[in-house]
């Protein structure tokens, strides 16, 4: 069997910062880097040691041993690279947000799953130690049936009204905002431990002063799941003061919440730390060189601790598995283009009752 894997990486930005690094950990071969500005991308390939360096999609999807693409640019040009992937009979890894619509989303899955390539989800906090190990909990049942949840999330990067930003990112109608970035990471992480999202309130605000910016960088989104479970997220990355992280799951028989690194869980005897999984342990950041730092990163922080780097190392080796057809573990469930739309619903629901002052609003099925 010839287990050499091809990948192109679409994206000179996080791609480079994260999933060049994470495809060879993985095993695959990175072949080539595209970018829209074609001297960054030969650049840049060359400083990584990336055979070809290019600035045109359709020369990389022709390249000899090309498998894999990798779509790491703004989500509103995921559907036509998306396509073209998909179209030239590759398996393609797409970040999130995975569309800017269900509609679209949809089109692209179809398109997938017509195609029978392997599709994933760049939604690697999956792969993260204590966020499996909290599903494994809900799941083994220790805590009886969900019926409260509450994930909230403060991180202060946009209170300076000078920090560089993609234009992409502070406009509504690219994809942009705070609710895309880090709320498809929590919906999803939401849907893979919880259940499905039946409905939603939801309200989305622009706090950082920044004239440009059509995009939320605030959320607060109440939500009802199919199985009866409600709850609520929030999060900002314009409100000033301290970073706050808080998880926590209470069921009709226990809760288990996040502390720092640790899950926690209560049954009723006093709370006691879960071990955590043997399968995935915590390891250190990497942080990418700094010389490929894009400029929002110097002020926000975002995309440079290198504590995804082992994670999309996981979710890589896992696609890899798939591809060659090889055992694997089955948990955490790979992210595929089916939780990518599904996530797309929930965004929609959420954008849709913002509009109309936080009416509850249903989450419609894929």
């Amino acid at each position: 069997m010839n287990t050499n894997i091809g990948a192109v990486v679409i994206g000179t930005n996080y791609g480079v910062l994260a999933h060049v690094r994470a495809l060879r950990n993985a095993g695959f071969d990175v072949l080539a880097l595209v970018g829209r500005d074609t001297q960054k991308a030969a650049v840049r390939a060359k400083a990584l040691g990336v055979p070809h360096g290019l600035g045109n999609l359709d020369e990389a999807l022709t390249l000899p041993g090309v498998n894999v693409v990798s779509v790491t640019t703004p989500p509103h040009t995921h559907a036509e690279i998306t396509l073209a992937a998909i179209a030239a009979g590759k398996h393609v890894l797409c970040e999130k947000p995975f569309a800017l619509n269900l509609a679209q989303a949809r089109e692209l899955l179809s398109a997938a799953e017509r195609s029978g390539v392997v599709h994933f989800m760049g939604n690697e906090y999956r792969f993260g130690t204590t966020q499996e190990s909290l599903r494994r909990v809900v799941a083994s049942g220790a805590i009886g049936d969900p019926t409260k949840a509450i994930i909230i999330r403060h991180r202060p990067s946009l209170t300076d009204p000078t920090t560089e930003l993609p234009p992409w990112w502070e406009s509504a109608a690219d994809g942009g905002g705070w609710l895309g970035a880090l709320g498809s990471h929590i919906i999803d992480q939401v849907r893979s431990t919880v259940g499905e999202f039946e409905a939603v309130s939801a309200l989305l605000e622009t706090l950082a002063p920044r004239r440009a910016m059509t995009a939320d960088d605030t959320y607060t989104v109440q939500f009802r799941l199919v199985g009866g479970c409600t709850g609520i997220l929030h999060s900002s990355c314009a409100i000033p003061g301290p970073t706050i992280a808080t998880t926590k799951i209470s069921g009709t028989g226990g809760v288990a919440w996040l502390e720092g690194d640790s899950v926690m869980i209560d049954v009723g005897h006093g709370p006691h730390e879960v071990p955590d999984p043997e399968d995935l342990p915590q390891l250190p950041p990497d942080p990418p060189p700094v010389e490929f730092w894009p400029a929002y990163a110097k002020g926000t922080g975002w995309h440079i601790s290198g504590l995804d780097l082992a994670l999309f190392t996981r979710l890589y080796e896992r696609m890899r598995a798939q591809i060659l057809g090889t055992p694997s573990d089955q948990d955490p469930p790979a992210p595929t283009f089916a939780d990518g739309a599904a996530c797309q619903s929930v965004l929609d629901a959420a954008r849709t009752s913002a509009k109309r002052g936080g009416q509850w609003v249903e989450v419609e099925p894929v």
